[in-house]
């Protein structure tokens, strides 16, 4: 008997924008979806990634990856070298955002907002994009907690979604069906860079305050 997938296309999807937060968490959900006829964009935008070199690297290999299957990649980078953010929704902007969160753990209520904070953006994108399905690759994470990346994606359609102009957030744990085990094979396949860290510069203290010296 065949058994059945886990990961459900919601019904009339054929195109989805896919927030990506790395190009490894990336990989198996593309590969997922093109091999079931769906055609995924790419949307990149991570305001929380710290310092600036770890950006661009992260960027740049989301870029690659996108260009070597031939998949349409947005580049949504509103931040800029310096403190001087001229679109007002950079780095220093999502600081900003998250004044007062700074000491709460992993998957606390910083984590919820900055979930909301990028999903929010995507789902903004999406819209003006006219393309009815948003998804994000932070659900693909065994570190993130799926209920608050949910809740995140949900609220993020709803505020951008009129009567006229309905999107959705497919909502999917993208570790199933063995994504999280191709996911590795192609890590190393694209010899991808392997962040050690979720990306925010707290995250990033907290990390190496367990790291043994």
């Amino acid at each position: 008997m065949k058994k059945q997938s886990s990961i459900v296309v919601p019904e009339g999807c054929k195109r989805v924008l896919l927030h990506a937060c790395c190009a490894p968490c990336s990989s198996a959900i593309v590969e997922w979806l093109l091999a079931h006829e769906i055609e995924p964009i790419i949307y990149y935008f991570n305001p929380n990634i710290y310092p600036q070199e770890e950006y661009e690297i992260r960027k740049n290999e989301s870029k690659r990856h996108a260009e070597s299957l031939g998949i349409r990649w947005i580049d949504d980078d509103r931040r800029v070298a310096g403190d001087e953010e001229p679109c007002g929704y950079g780095h220093a902007a999502w600081q900003q955002a998250m004044c007062g969160l700074e000491n709460e753990p992993e998957r606390g209520k910083r984590c919820e907002k900055c979930f909301y904070y990028r999903l929010a953006a995507t789902a903004k994108k999406a819209q003006e994009l006219g393309i009815k399905f948003f998804a994000t690759t932070l659900a693909s994470s065994r570190w993130k907690n799926l209920e608050q990346i949910n809740a995140a994606g949900n609220a993020a359609a709803g505020a951008v979604s009129s009567q006229d102009s309905v999107v959705r957030f497919w909502a999917q744990n993208w570790r199933k069906d063995g994504l999280q085990e191709r996911r590795n094979e192609l890590l190393k396949e694209y010899n991808f860079y392997n962040q050690l860290y979720c990306g925010c510069e707290y995250s990033r203290r907290l990390r190496e305050e367990h790291i043994p010296h």
